[in-house]
């Protein structure tokens, strides 16, 4: 887990698909490519515990996993049917809707996003920053960058750019850097380096986390097969966060760089800030979405200049496969 504002930017050719644990004959199941948004690791959890623990198999389907990285464009992958599903993000998916690209969100499987900045300890707040140099990445300069400059009023020349190196961060205490929750912040606590951890979310920023996304003929064409995808999917977070062992093993056999207390720490954290479980899941079911939240989002973009103001955002997503799923503990 290493990048933290993860909207790939480049395209490259889709390495092999992992096969999945329990393989069916091909004609007994729907097949489901399935394209994460960054290399193995807790934050995918759910999917490799559904595959792990047979739960696609048990809903008919065959899934295969291919991990993303940042020189891997999910929605470029997806328009090219060289994926039937991808996790991408709210802003990502609403840009590509002004595009014209066809592409349809069918379930928030994380209902904040893990987005957020980490500080040295002297930082006490957001309002802590003025003078502060921020690592931000590429893509995150296009995202959360202009939220937060926004809320806070601060300057663009404050901005470096964030190499996915934590290093920068450890050796000088003016710097502030993007972080997931469940990632550079544990390699801070590791370096042994006194930080604070502000989650964007907690702070209002409006975008769920980890979307599915498909496009809309695999909607018409394949609705049953995407209706169980999006159930045995949730199925396996409840699952996973219940007992992630079965779902680790092949997080760590797909990416050996991951390890047992990264795990155990992303995992802590998405329990501790309620990302899946929180918001409108919590009565509505996990990986529910609704019309306020992407409005929220589209008003933020608008306001930003990431979006113009008379893009369809309502064709960015469909709720037909969440409402009344009622997929809880």
């Amino acid at each position: 887990m290493k990048l933290r504002s993860r909207i790939p930017l480049s395209g490259c050719v889709l390495s092999t698909l992992i096969s999945g644990a329990f393989i069916l004959p091909a004609d007994a199941a729907e097949k489901i490519a399935l394209l994460t948004s960054w290399y193995a690791q807790a934050e995918q959890g759910g999917y490799y515990q559904a595959l792990a623990t047979g739960i696609y198999q048990r809903y008919g389907l065959d899934v295969s996993i291919q991990s993303g990285g940042p020189q891997i464009n999910g929605m470029q992958l997806l328009l090219s049917k060289r994926a039937d599903v991808i996790i991408g993000y709210d802003l990502q998916l609403l840009e590509a809707v002004q595009r014209g690209f066809q592409a349809k969100a069918i379930a928030a499987p994380f209902q904040y996003d893990p987005q957020g900045l980490l500080t040295h300890a002297s930082v006490t707040s957001l309002d802590g920053l003025k003078d502060k140099t921020i690592l931000v990445s590429s893509s995150g300069q296009a995202t959360w960058w202009p939220w937060l400059k926004a809320q806070y009023q601060l300057s663009d020349g404050q901005v470096r750019p964030y190499t996915f190196n934590i290093q920068p961060f450890i050796a000088d205490q003016n710097v502030a850097q993007q972080a997931y929750v469940s990632s550079e912040v544990f390699q801070a606590q590791k370096a042994g380096v006194k930080s604070n951890f502000f989650l964007f979310s907690e702070h209002g920023y409006p975008p769920y986390g980890g979307i599915l996304i498909t496009r809309p003929d695999q909607i018409s064409s394949r609705s049953e097969a995407m209706a169980k995808f999006v159930r045995a999917s949730m199925e396996g977070w409840v699952s996973y966060l219940t007992n992630p062992t079965p779902g680790n093993a092949l997080i760590k056999k797909e990416n050996p760089k991951m390890t047992d207390d990264l795990l155990a720490w992303g995992v802590t954290q998405i329990k501790q800030h309620h990302l899946i479980d929180g918001g409108d899941a919590a009565t509505a079911g996990w990986g529910t979405m609704t019309q306020d939240r992407w409005q929220k989002t589209r008003d933020f973009m608008v306001k930003a200049s990431l979006l113009k103001a008379d893009t369809d955002w309502k064709q960015a997503y469909t709720t037909e496969f969440v409402q009344q799923m009622q997929v809880k503990p």
